[in-house]
């Protein structure tokens, strides 16, 4: 993924409510005379890099200070604005990628101490990261206040039957908590809980082809905050059940909207793009091709819909910025996949029957 190649056209009276940063394309589909907005375009956040590495305490010291905060999450579906406020930070070095995270939360609890148990049955926050966009081959981190971690590398979407490496570590991870508050005292009133991680370049690049750290490239990455509506007994929190004595559902907030609730659609995660000078890329977009991979993924799940109950797949045209390109649907003994010309970058755009994505030039 590159800089800008073109700025993309949009429908102004379609444009769907997120961030300055977003970009709202208009995407005519042919076959038909139907006529759709698409959805907003992922997050970009552009992460500068430091002279001098991060400590990790989990409070933000000052060279935090001049770097900004993300837009504040929101739902997981983009529709609905979070009961409190969730807003993070990024910075990279020659060694580690840095996070830094504020969290709202009037009542900081967690009850689970064993590495790699499943946080998200607590509080929590979760990062997600695919280094090369492919949606194969992704990292999950996890982490609640008490500053227990769940890390976990995924070699397909759960969509696709991908199995879980549960064993996989993140070597030398540096993770830290503070609690504005006290944690586990129903008697008081938090304020939130902060967080700060530094994640080894030696880790992530394990999923990235190229081998080296992406100085003035995209990473796909999201962050999701997992909250729950709780229960006290005595001094004891736990998650709230409701008469049948069934769990309450979980609140999901993430950085940028998935548009359904399922944060494993990697497809859906937003761009983060590592600048050794910020000030210049602070406008930086991904490219044109990245339009077009988006709409092809959104044809990749009707035709996901069409092979799963065995009809008949239907070609499509995608029309973006006055180009129009014939996507192609191709079955063969073991599959199936989809795929389309750019042309912006002539790079033959596919993706196969389990979602994965791939590039020829």
């Amino acid at each position: 993924m590159n800089k800008l190649l073109r700025i993309v056209s949009f429908n102004p009276g379609c444009m769907p409510i997120g961030s300055a940063m977003t970009t709202a394309v208009f995407l005519v589909l042919f076959m038909g005379t139907l006529q759709l907005c698409a959805q907003q375009m992922p997050e970009v956040y552009i992460a500068p890099k430091l002279s001098v590495p991060v400590e990790i305490d989990g409070e933000a010291e000052h060279l935090w200070d001049a770097i900004p905060f993300t837009k504040d999450f929101t739902d997981i579906e983009g529709d609905k604005v979070p009961r409190y406020q969730t807003r993070m930070k990024m910075a990279w070095d020659d060694q580690y990628l840095y996070f830094y995270a504020e969290l709202q939360e009037p009542h900081v609890w967690g009850t689970l101490h064993q590495r790699d148990t499943i946080i998200f049955y607590n509080n929590d926050f979760e990062i997600f990261i695919d280094p090369d966009g492919d949606t194969h081959n992704y990292m999950e981190f996890e982490m609640n206040a008490l500053n227990t971690v769940w890390d976990l590398w995924l070699v397909k979407p759960y969509r696709a039957g991908g199995p879980i490496i549960d064993n996989w570590d993140i070597k030398g991870l540096k993770t830290a908590v503070s609690v504005q508050g006290t944690i586990n005292d129903p008697g008081d009133v938090d304020k939130g809980w902060t967080l700060e991680v530094a994640m080894p370049w030696s880790a992530l690049l394990e999923s990235d082809p190229t081998g080296k750290i992406p100085v003035d490239r995209f990473y796909r990455i999201n962050f999701s905050r997992v909250n729950w509506d709780h229960e006290i007994d005595g001094k004891k929190y736990s998650r709230k059940k409701d008469e049948n004595g069934k769990y309450l559902r979980e609140y999901n907030w993430v950085w940028s909207p998935q548009g359904v609730i399922n944060m494993h659609e990697p497809e859906h995660w937003g761009y983060v793009y590592f600048s050794e000078n910020p000030e210049n890329d602070k406008d930086v977009t991904p490219d044109v091709d990245e339009v077009l991979k988006r709409k092809l993924y959104e044809l990749w799940r009707k035709q996901h819909r069409l092979h799963r109950g065995k009809q008949q797949e239907t070609p499509e045209t995608i029309a973006i910025e006055g180009k129009t390109m014939q996507a192609h649907v191709v079955d063969h003994k073991a599959g199936w996949y989809l795929w389309v010309e750019s042309p912006f970058s002539q790079k033959t755009m596919i993706i196969d029957q389990d979602g994965k994505y791939t590039e020829n030039k």
